[in-house]
């Protein structure tokens, strides 16, 4: 039984997952407004140069990787709520030991103890093969 089971609350990190998930929303919806008031056209519309044509370009790209970090966040949030749902939040799914409550209470939707996580991230990225 992990110490989430045992000690802390199920209630609690399902609030914290829940408050969070209600922000992300909102900042998604916020970005996705102000993505479509200041779309590509327009911005590349009022450059004049190279210069503030690179500086649209990016403008566009920081835009949508906010709404992508915020999207994968939420997909987060979803997974760490079924494992709520199903009572195996709080226990790592590579070695089934119990995650620590501090690691929890500082990143709410971690699926791994600190070990594994560790181990994980060390690992070289799964790239698909490259096409010839």
């Amino acid at each position: 039984m992990s110490a989430v089971q045992s000690g802390m609350t199920y209630r609690h990190f399902e609030n914290v997952l829940r408050a969070r998930l209600s922000v992300l929303r909102a900042d998604i919806a916020e970005a996705l407004r102000r993505a479509d008031q200041e779309s590509y056209g327009e911005l590349a519309g009022q450059v004049h140069d190279v210069d503030e044509e690179s500086l649209a370009d990016l403008l566009t790209d920081v835009n949508l990787a906010e709404i992508s970090r915020e999207v994968e966040e939420v997909g987060d949030i979803d997974a760490a709520l079924r494992r709520i749902a199903e009572r195996t939040y709080g226990v790592c799914i590579d070695c089934g030991e119990p995650i620590d409550l501090g690691r929890l209470e500082a990143y709410p939707t971690a699926k791994r103890c600190l070990a594994c996580q560790r181990d994980h991230e060390a690992q070289p990225a799964r790239r698909p093969p490259p096409k010839l």
